[in-house]
């Protein structure tokens, strides 16, 4: 039985992304193991109602690769720009259809070596290495096992009674069945309001209903949170049409004579408790990670409510060596923050990922180049970095560009998209000057209208940006020196001389500055 440098396991979107850099940028010996037929099976079936909810804007009004893949949220990243998802379909929100249509034409494109109708049974680690068995009776061994399975099992809430209820994953969606009938969706995401939207016109009445209470994606920035696509059902509570939306913990579900009663526990109504009938219920509280497959030897520790294996912020498990993660699974390291949830944030954790194996296992330095070590110099590769990078924009204070200076030889180096976590968690730069490039929100308080916020239009108030706008922070042995904040942009472009390139190359002067002082001081010390 031969050994494979790499084994990953789902053909779904992270995993074609790593195949990818697997079979066109390295030497390495891999396979992609697929229970289903064909790749991206999982939105043949999801979303429920077909329609995607990442955005396709195929015309921005530059034909920049780099920059359509700012608001190409399905795409993966190739150096073919042919093989987009502007390709399929011209829809601002797509059909899952093409999603998968596309997945699939990717995976033939580049020849990714993927074994299909593989379903992986076990896995578990013996004497370093990976035993992979699949249901067809197949056995691999691999050095690195990189799990893109995606969270497919239901998170079902521990409530008496839950048994009752339907499920997202299979609830019937012949609207037709719910004519008349009074129905509770529990799950206030995505999902459930998608579910609510669909039904709105043939049910009697609907309740939305979980503990907390809604979250916009247009106040949080986080894209997994309420989406105004799906968010009519709003109108319908508010304007008095028989829906409702209840900030309650379900306390239990009671079957009686072919009904379903339903005991709350309201949020914010002094602890009242109250009894409701329903003929349907729908759990729509998302998915968790199913760890079944792995042996005792090598389970990975669980995190988030054990929701998702938990990770280092090399994307590794923290408790089994050379066992990674990729695709929805990352989301574990930006819980409900940044976008590795989705296509447009994992697609840029995968590539990450593959540059740090590349590093570990096949002694292949992470990708740099030298540049010039002036503030001209880093002024002119910031400022092309910040106005075209999709990566930052789309994993925003979550990856980050790093220019390095060595005190010594005052050599620079520039390195795109890396894990800030992980900058800031190795020593391999710990004698260099660090230069981190992200791109940031502001913080905005909860309370506030994010459609009415006062705005500075002052180049040296760029710290008070609430929108997203970049950041360069200056490091030395792991301490923050100093930071400056361009300030924001309508248009998100940051090429004003006096707003924005004056005030950076000021900021670049006295860091210079400063790097020069530390190392007199230093010699002087040394004298």
């Amino acid at each position: 039985m031969n050994t494979l440098d790499y084994l990953v396991i789902g053909a779904g979107p992270a995993g074609l992304q790593l195949a990818y850099f697997l079979e066109e940028k390295s030497d390495s010996n891999y396979v992609v193991l697929e229970r289903a037929e064909n790749a991206g099976s999982f939105f043949e079936k999801y979303p429920r109602r077909r329609k995607l909810i990442s955005i396709n804007k195929v015309f921005i009004g530059s034909d920049d690769p780099e920059l359509k893949m700012r608001w190409d949220w399905n795409s993966l990243i190739s150096d073919d720009t042919t093989m987009r998802m502007g390709k399929y379909s011209h829809d601002y929100f797509p059909s899952a259809d093409y999603l998968v249509e596309y997945l699939k034409d990717f995976a033939k494109q580049f020849k990714l070596k993927i074994n299909y109708k593989s379903e992986v049974v076990s896995i578990n680690k013996k004497d370093g290495l990976f035993i992979v068995k699949t249901a067809t009776g197949d056995t691999y061994q691999a050095k690195v096992v990189v799990v893109g399975t995606g969270t497919f099992k239901p998170n079902t809430p521990d409530v008496p009674g839950i048994e009752h209820c339907e499920n997202y994953i299979d609830y019937s969606v012949i609207k037709s069945k719910y004519n008349d009938k009074r129905v509770l969706i529990l799950g206030k995401g995505n999902s459930g309001f998608e579910t609510a939207d669909e039904l709105i016109g043939s049910a009697a009445l609907i309740h939305i209903a979980s503990p907390s209470p809604i979250k916009f994606a247009w106040q949080t920035h986080f894209v997994g949170h309420l989406r105004a696509l799906n968010n009519n059902f709003l109108d319908t509570y508010q304007l008095k049409s028989q829906n409702a939306v209840l900030d309650a913990t379900v306390k239990k579900v009671e079957k009686r004579d072919g009904k379903l009663y339903v005991t709350f526990n309201y949020s914010h109504a002094n602890d009242e408790v109250e009894e409701i009938m329903y003929d349907h219920i729908i759990v729509a509280t998302g998915f968790r990670f199913d760890d079944s497959i792995f042996g005792e030897e090598c389970k990975p520790a669980l995190a988030i409510n054990n929701r998702f294996p938990d990770q280092t912020s090399g994307w590794q498990s923290t408790n089994v060596d050379d066992l990674y993660f990729i695709g929805a699974l990352t989301q574990m390291r930006d819980w409900k923050k940044q976008t590795s949830a989705f296509i447009h944030g994992f697609r840029y954790n995968a590539a990450c990922l593959f540059k740090m194996l590349q590093l570990k296992y096949n002694q292949v330095e992470l990708p740099s180049k030298p540049i010039e070590c002036s503030v001209d110099g880093f002024a002119q590769h910031l400022t092309e970095h910040i106005n075209r990078t999709s990566a930052l924009w789309q994993q925003f204070g979550f990856l980050c560009d790093m220019l390095t200076v060595n005190p010594d030889t005052m050599e620079a180096k520039y390195y795109e998209m890396l894990s800030v976590d992980f900058i800031h968690e190795t020593d391999m730069w710990d004698q260099e000057h660090q230069f981190l490039l992200t791109l940031e929100y502001g913080h905005i308080d909860i309370s506030e209208n994010v459609f009415s916020l006062e705005r500075i239009p002052e180049a040296d108030k760029g710290k008070e940006s609430k929108f997203l706008h970049p950041i360069i922070r200056h490091y030395y042995k792991g301490e923050l020196l100093s930071e400056h904040h361009m300030i924001e942009d309508l248009e998100t472009n940051w090429t004003n001389d006096k707003m924005h390139i004056q005030p950076m190359k000021q900021f670049l002067q006295d860091a210079f500055n400063d790097i020069k002082k530390m190392k007199k001081n230093m010699v002087e010390k040394v004298m």
